[in-house]
């Protein structure tokens, strides 16, 4: 959030979400204009008021071992591309989705949550690595648009957010996208899904006019 430290708006969502969590992997692969190490001290110190280890999963050899001894994976921000791309070729996307799928608890921000969908498909950024593929870990069966806005630059041409995911929906007919603004996030908890935050997301789904969704329990599929 613009004018807000650095993961500071989400911690009293953090914190009851994080409550008895000891251990926590953070995979900081995101990271393309800082080391890995500073990525990994800017989470800890995010979290320093929390009595939980972060160890970045970069510094331990043995790492789907790191996934099962911890409580929680961290996913941090940055190029959702080289964040993939680094997943597939270290071979820990199914530790991660089997971790989850098991009581792990998982918290993704920006790259973070668009390696939470299905598909790489509905990321804002460019294509700097090319992964193997575009499958993500695909904890949830809907998709996300991070830091959502539909705002235009004045005297510019390009296309509007909306345009850009309704032209995704074109070609991925069955996919639904959740455009989530800056100040919201999902929270899910079995088969309930909650947003949290204060503003608006916005659901799309091919040939329906976009959907407002106000903060509280919700549907996405």
């Amino acid at each position: 959030m613009k004018g807000h430290p650095y993961l500071e708006w989400p911690q009293e969502y953090l914190k009851a979400f994080l409550k008895g969590i000891k251990k926590v992997a953070f995979v900081p692969y995101a990271g393309v204009t800082m080391s890995y190490n500073e990525y990994t001290d800017s989470v800890k110190k995010a979290f320093e008021e929390y009595e939980i280890a972060i160890t970045g999963i970069h510094v331990v050899e043995d790492k789907v071992e790191l996934i099962k001894r911890s409580d929680c994976v961290m996913v941090g921000g940055g190029n959702s591309f080289s964040l993939l791309n680094q997943l597939q070729k270290e071979n820990l996307i199914e530790p991660i989705r089997k971790a989850v799928k098991s009581g792990i608890r998982y918290v993704g921000w920006s790259a973070g949550s668009n390696m939470a969908c299905s598909t790489l498909k509905t990321t804002n950024d460019m294509p700097i690595e090319q992964p193997a593929s575009f499958e993500a870990i695909g904890l949830i069966d809907y998709q996300i648009n991070p830091h959502f806005t539909n705002e235009t630059i004045p005297n510019h041409g390009g296309e509007s957010r909306e345009l850009r995911i309704k032209e995704y929906l074109v070609k991925n007919v069955e996919s639904t996208v959740v455009g989530l603004p800056e100040g919201m996030l999902i929270e899910v908890h079995g088969n309930e899904t909650e947003l949290k935050g204060s503003g608006e997301a916005i659901l799309f789904k091919a040939g329906q006019q976009p959907l407002k969704v106000k903060p509280g329990k919700v549907k996405f599929d």
